[in-house]
């Protein structure tokens, strides 16, 4: 199928490693030319790198900045000013005991997860609306509906990017922008490979007993009873930047593997 997405321009934010990457690698695979961002900046150069590897010929840039910051929110909107397509994918985060956590977690998670969103959101909702042609993507996640209470910020931040997305899409109305949010379910990221082999070691199992046991007790709702890929996961989220998606605006759209019970 042709997504319809060569000549298009895509910045996706947090696309040095994991789901970021393997959107920014599917929208390279479908003819965008693409913006890899992270903090590091020998760590997006590889992101390049391996986005080339994978698809030869593609058009790659990388804009180094902290998005969770004002000033490197600033540097990557100079890097990339006006794009087509804008994935707000950048995102922390990690177990916390509730009674433990000081103002300043609270307001890391909040600057990174949400306001990372609204800086780029808006310098570029504004000109996409002007044109009357953009796709908008936020990257949640299934806690965002059914929240843990080891990753209470995580959940709350992920929660209030929701309703950002959807007041988004409101100002879309009558428009061919759209805005929509993706909500991944556990996925063989980095950094949750990395967590899983130590996990997996303590515990004197393979990592496939330690996967079968994680939904089984940890996500026995599970339909699909594994995690997802990245590639998996940024399937959706390249079809829903693409022009085919055209009716699909403000929702919420699952890739969880059926974790969450609710029909809607």
């Amino acid at each position: 199928m042709d997504l319809q997405l060569t000549d298009k321009t895509a910045l996706v934010t947090g696309s040095s490693s994991g789901i970021g990457l393997a959107i920014a690698t599917g929208l390279a695979r479908e003819g965008a030319a693409v913006t890899l961002n992270g903090r590091d900046a020998a760590r997006v150069q590889r992101a390049r790198d391996t986005v080339l590897a994978e698809v030869p010929g593609a058009a790659v840039d990388v804009a180094v900045g902290d998005v969770a910051t004002a000033r490197g929110a600033a540097d990557v909107i100079d890097a990339a000013p006006d794009v087509d397509i804008l994935v707000n994918n950048a995102s922390t985060y990690g177990p916390t005991n509730f009674a433990e956590i000081p103002d300043e977690e609270w307001s890391r998670y909040f600057e990174t997860n949400v306001m990372s969103g609204v800086r780029l959101a808006r310098h570029h909702i504004g000109r996409m609306i002007a044109r009357n042609d953009g796709r908008v993507v936020f990257i949640g996640s299934d806690a965002a509906l059914e929240p843990s209470p080891m990753m209470i910020p995580y959940a709350v931040s992920k929660t209030a990017t929701l309703t950002l997305a959807r007041g988004l899409a409101e100002l879309t109305r009558g428009t061919k922008v759209t805005v929509n949010s993706v909500l991944p379910g556990p996925t063989t990221t980095d950094g949750l490979t990395t967590t899983m082999d130590t996990i997996s070691g303590q515990m004197g199992m393979s990592r496939e007993q330690l996967e079968a046991s994680y939904f089984t007790s940890g996500r026995p709702s599970s339909l699909l009873q594994r995690f997802a890929t990245p590639a998996e996961v940024a399937n959706l989220v390249v079809y829903l930047a693409s022009p085919l998606a055209s009716v699909t605006n403000g929702a919420v759209v699952r890739a969880e593997g059926g974790i969450l019970h609710s029909v809607v």
